[in-house]
């Protein structure tokens, strides 16, 4: 059984769309904080993390360039995989989706990168949908069943 303790997720193209939060995150993540720890990282592509930080009440985790998706997977390890879901979309974000112990994929309007979605234990239609599936967490037991 996986003892989930902490959500990591990405920010652009996953929670945000062209350096703007996309509708209902906020509130959504407010939702979360009761169950899970929650952790951002970001390449700060459009350069607004800070404006999203301020949104969110939380503080990102930014990235340098290069190997991003390592760096991703080796936050993930940091905190204790066994224990992490990692919400993403992007190719940087394929390491940190195979590297915890749940990765959701989302669909998003940036895309959604193949060797993400090949990392990712489940696929969803977009973040609310991931976010639904951690406030009712038996709908993630019920599709991750083997």
């Amino acid at each position: 059984m996986i003892q989930l303790e902490y959500l990591v997720c990405d920010v652009n193209g996953t929670l945000a769309v062209d350096g703007k939060l996309i509708g209902g995150v906020a509130e959504a993540l407010r939702g979360l904080r009761n169950r899970l720890a929650i952790h951002l990282v970001t390449a700060d592509t459009h350069g607004k993390q800070a404006i999203i930080d301020q949104q969110l009440e939380l503080t990102a985790a930014r990235l340098s360039p290069g190997d991003e998706s390592g760096q991703k997977a080796a936050y993930v390890r940091r905190l204790g995989a066994g224990c992490v879901v990692a919400v993403g979309q992007g190719a940087n974000d394929a390491g940190m989706l195979s590297a915890a112990a749940i990765g959701i994929a989302t669909l998003s309007p940036e895309g959604l990168a193949v060797e993400t979605l090949q990392a990712a234990d489940l696929v969803v239609n977009d973040i609310l949908a991931a976010f639904e599936l951690l406030e009712n967490p038996i709908r993630l037991v019920a599709t991750l069943r083997k």
